[in-house]
């Protein structure tokens, strides 16, 4: 099969753990070579991240099982890279700079 070398995930975590410990533990699996984790919102109780991983064969399944397991959940895979290599594409046009920036 295929393997998964990028996922994308939108997740709504607890504040505890906090976010370094969060991206920590999901970095701590096997096979996972790389973590971000960016804030979106943040409310009372919950806060939205970005969780981004890279990794020669990602198992969803295991961290899917490591986010539920600090009480936190996945609300949509945003992104999925398979294949030998990371395919980069380019979000939209190139930025044009304003020319008051020149």
């Amino acid at each position: 099969m295929t393997p998964v070398r990028r996922l994308a995930l939108d997740v709504l975590k607890p504040h505890e753990p906090e976010l370094l410990e969060f991206g920590r533990r999901i970095g701590d699996l096997d096979g996972v070579a790389g973590v971000n984790v960016a804030v979106i919102e943040i409310d009372r109780e919950v806060q939205n991240v970005n969780l981004t991983i890279e990794g020669d064969d990602l198992d969803y399944g295991a961290i899917q099982d490591a986010i539920r397991e600090q009480g936190a959940t996945v609300h949509s895979v945003d992104e999925v890279s398979c294949g030998e290599r990371l395919v980069c594409e380019s979000a939209g046009p190139p930025l044009v700079r304003p020319t008051w920036l020149r």
